[in-house]
């Protein structure tokens, strides 16, 4: 972590803050079989200390691990702070995390105490919860075992009177990376490199206690958790839940967020919907109606549940340019920014409100304290006072992903003369073909997405003469297979031919292969920050398209393999 002589408020200074001025305020909206529970600030802390109490009396010590594995609730707010009243350490586990995954964290952190809420398929990730570490559960239907249920535990416990205070350079959570290969590393986070972050994010945006927060991505990824709880938390904001994927649409439209953030898989999802309604070509005609473009805007931006949306935030992973020129010309203006678990999602880049540059993460000048360079091989290097203290047990990482001070991203970018970061692939994401050419599958991806019959891409091809591609149609696409079937893979062949005029000739597309399997953290192809394991993908599919490798054939569709 970088140096800063400033001390900033902890997040249980900020609670304690706003119970002394504020104790009656809403803080959460939790949606309970469609009726809202409102938690105040008071009672939020109550229930947060009474935790941190049950936590000492199952006899954890301070220092001790707590893991969370749940869906996003008010109760997942209270746990974390509640770990951080009982001077613990919490080690969030994602909602679909498989079992091995979740049995590896916990025996490398060697959690004591697991704390579980809502989760779609909890007794498939049982068998990785190790029979040492005690149970909690929230006051949820749970499809496991439980050693000691939430309300039991505040009905048993008083509130603790103890008020810790944390130094900056205390360990406050491990946040375990789901990385694309090999065993997720943790992330050491400081209440430091939080609370520096949290505070300047605040002030930067800015956000105060009139806005609005939904929380529906997972709570374990580092954006959610710092640009929601965070954010909410230090600016006393108001934060709305979603029950489940059926009342998403109702509850996005009852929170009206002010702050909204999504990942770019959410945005095609509203795209979807959108034009499902509304063709393309009707859409463009009704906005060039200067009468009418006004009033269509508003009303999708209602629809939607934006209506109230003064921020609208993409990161977690790239973002399509088409989907964000498709955005813009109904009025909506996507920041994008730029981040990773290392340095908290901190944005070294960030497309501010009025100052956004489609095509770049942002500008590297806008959030303090971060520097952004990029070293002669092309990648970008970060220093910021929120870089991680490094991986949990793993010196010898920490010391190849931080040099002299400077986190090094394992993205490769470029910085334009306004000082908007561009990013332009993976380091090790680069193949070579069979003709020595390096392909970066990043840039021709992004360009591909923007065919709305595709869900997801993956680009490879290594050790053949041309990039081949992987595409798995969206949901609505593939419910017209075989049916249209031809109308789909022409639509698609159009996209390649048009895309291919943008490559340079060692980059042109070959061949395509519609896939059948839908791609998900379940089965090994997606990270649980829905990012694409290529190694995984590749040794799926390889056998397929090596099949083709001197074959003319253009356009294959896996079902029709047998």
């Amino acid at each position: 972590m970088a140096s800063t002589n400033i001390i900033y408020p902890t997040p249980l200074e900020k609670i304690a803050q706003w119970v002394k001025n504020s104790p009656d305020t809403v803080f959460l909206h939790q949606p309970v079989n469609g009726t809202y529970r409102k938690f105040t600030w008071k009672e939020v802390d109550s229930q947060a200390r009474r935790i941190a109490s049950a936590l000492a009396g199952l006899g954890l010590e301070k220092g001790d691990r707590v893991a969370i594995l749940a869906k996003n609730s008010a109760e997942w707010f209270i746990t974390d702070f509640a770990i951080q009243m009982a001077s613990m350490i919490s080690v969030p586990l994602y909602p679909q995390q498989g079992p091995e995954s979740i049995e590896y964290v916990l025996r490398h952190s060697e959690s004591k105490a697991i704390v579980i809420g809502k989760l779609d398929d909890g007794k498939s990730m049982e068998p990785g919860i190790p029979s040492n570490v005690i149970r909690i559960g929230m006051p949820y239907q749970i499809d496991m075992k439980i050693d000691h249920k939430w309300n039991d535990l505040l009905a048993s416990y008083e509130p603790t009177t103890e008020n810790p205070v944390h130094g900056m350079d205390d360990l406050m959570t491990l946040i375990y990376t789901s990385g694309t290969t090999g065993n997720p590393k943790g992330v050491m986070h400081t209440y430091g490199t939080f609370s520096y972050g949290a505070q300047n994010a605040i002030e930067t945006l800015p956000v105060d206690s009139g806005d609005r927060f939904i929380s529906f991505l997972p709570l374990s990824h580092i954006a959610e958790r710092f640009m929601v709880l965070g954010c909410a938390t230090y600016a006393r904001a108001t934060v709305y839940f979603v029950e489940s994927l059926d009342t998403f649409a109702q509850n996005l439209q009852d929170a009206q967020a002010t702050l909204f953030f999504a990942v770019p898989r959410l945005w095609k999802k509203f795209q979807q919907q959108i034009t499902a309604k509304m063709p393309d070509e009707k859409l463009d005609k009704l906005l060039k109606i200067p009468l009418v473009n006004r009033l269509i805007r508003t009303k999708i931006r209602k629809a939607l549940g934006l209506g109230k949306a003064r921020i609208v935030i993409s990161g977690a992973s790239p973002i399509s340019l088409s989907l964000l020129e498709w955005y813009a010309k109904i009025g909506i203006d996507i920041n994008e920014g730029y981040g990773m678990t290392e340095n908290l999602a901190y944005g070294p880049a960030f497309n501010m409100p009025g100052a956004v540059k489609i095509g770049t993460v942002g500008s590297v000048t806008v959030l303090p304290g971060n520097e952004v360079r990029i070293t002669d091989q092309g990648e970008v290097i970060v220093r910021s006072p929120t870089l991680m203290k490094g991986y949990y047990l793993e010196p010898e990482k920490t010391a190849e992903t931080i040099q002299d001070g400077w986190l090094h991203t394992g993205d490769k970018g470029e910085i334009d003369k306004d000082g908007y970061l561009k990013i332009t692939g993976r380091v090790k994401d680069v193949f070579k073909t069979s003709k020595g050419k390096f392909v970066q599958p990043n840039k021709i991806e992004g360009l591909l997405m923007r065919n709305t019959n595709i869900e997801q891409v993956c680009v490879t091809g290594s050790g053949h003469s041309q990039p081949v591609v992987l595409i798995e149609l969206t949901e609505e696409a593939a419910s017209r297979v075989p049916a249209n079937a031809k109308e789909i893979e022409d639509n698609i062949m159009a996209t390649v031919q048009e895309v291919n005029k943008e490559l340079d000739h060692h980059e042109i597309i070959d061949r395509i292969f519609v896939v059948e399997d839908v791609w998900t953290p379940e089965n090994g192809l997606l990270t649980p920050t829905m990012k694409i394991k290529r190694n995984e993908v590749e040794r799926k599919y390889s056998p397929l398209y090596d099949k083709y490798r001197e074959s003319k054939v253009r356009f294959v569709w896996e079902a029709r393999e047998g």
